[in-house]
């Protein structure tokens, strides 16, 4: 088990500043049995890949740089750094970076995704 855990600098720097990166700090192949954790970084104009969708879980996000874009049941939203976002399991959302800056997050899934089942489905 490693008990600390940091991202992978170099990889974030190889993906370039144009590209999404994404890294598992948390999930079921690290250890994980409650909850999975993911750094993810946003490129100015990028957004999640899924669009408008839904998990079986709770998801969390927690803003560390940049301004994130959210739509949460059809109502916008912005978060900047130090905001927690909540999107109750079945809540149709989604995320798009609609600044200049990269934004960098952390999301948490409780509990943790089964990784047989796809983690997001379509809104519908």
């Amino acid at each position: 088990m490693e008990y600390v855990r940091t991202i992978d600098e170099a990889a974030v720097a190889a993906a370039g500043p144009n590209e999404r990166f994404s890294q598992w700090l948390l999930d079921h192949t690290s250890g994980g049995k409650h909850c999975s954790v993911n750094w993810i970084k946003t490129p100015a104009g990028g957004g999640s890949p899924a669009g408008m969708h839904t998990h079986v879980v709770d998801q969390i996000f927690y803003i560390l740089a940049g301004t994130m874009n959210l739509e949460i049941e059809g109502k916008e939203y912005k978060a900047g750094p130090g905001s927690l976002v909540v999107f109750p399991a079945g809540v149709p959302h989604r995320n798009w970076n609609g600044g200049s800056e990269p934004t960098v997050h952390l999301a948490f899934n409780t509990p943790l995704p089964d990784p047989s089942v796809p983690f997001a489905q379509p809104a519908t």
